[in-house]
């Protein structure tokens, strides 16, 4: 999208962190934000700015592991962290609930989202309780897919429509940005 960060994009006239941070806010007892880089770039959000604690940006995963190593440190109380992409302007009011009412009655370790038919791997309800198997997979066996790690464990799997729009819509692309333009309106703005 010719550089820069995408959650920083605008669909009518919000950035596409804002909403997400809107989306999330109600849900959960915190956030923060998993990002390399300079974290005085997101300082008007002030969310505390989490980079990945391993090398070599290693994808997603490292960014989970992340915000499961700061849980652990910072809120001992906090059992579960759920996980949401920063380029998801639609996110479901009901994520987070239903996420974990899978959890609960599938008796599962982790669960994610899908829609349409596809597994939104990065957006889930997570166990602080696996962040060191986590980064043993990550640091050890190199394992990068989210997937790949996911199906060692009972995972849940929840569904949501995508009418009248697909609630883990990302914008990674100026016509996606076109797009979100066009289902913000679908969305209540």
């Amino acid at each position: 999208m010719g550089g820069g960060d995408k959650p920083m994009r605008t669909i009518g006239g919000r950035t596409i962190l804002e909403r997400v941070i809107a989306r999330l806010e109600p849900q959960c007892d915190g956030l923060i934000l998993n990002a390399n880089g300079d974290p005085n770039r997101f300082a008007a959000f002030g969310l505390p700015v989490i980079p990945d604690g391993v090398a070599d940006f290693p994808g997603p995963l490292a960014g989970i592991l992340a915000a499961l190593d700061w849980a652990a440190a910072n809120r001992p109380d906090v059992s579960l962290v759920l996980s949401a992409a920063g380029d998801c302007p639609f996110l479901p009011r009901d994520l987070v609930s239903r996420l974990y009412a899978a959890l609960m009655s599938e008796n599962a370790e982790l669960a994610v989202a899908a829609s349409d038919g596809q597994s939104h791997p990065v957006i889930g309800l997570w166990s602080v309780g696996l962040r060191e198997q986590l980064r043993h997979a990550l640091v050890v066996e190199d394992v990068r897919k989210i997937d790949r790690w996911t199906a060692r464990y009972r995972l849940a799997t929840v569904t949501w429509p995508v009418t009248p729009l697909d609630p883990f819509f990302n914008a990674n692309t100026m016509d996606d940005i076109t797009e979100a333009e066009r289902l913000a309106t679908l969305d209540g703005g």
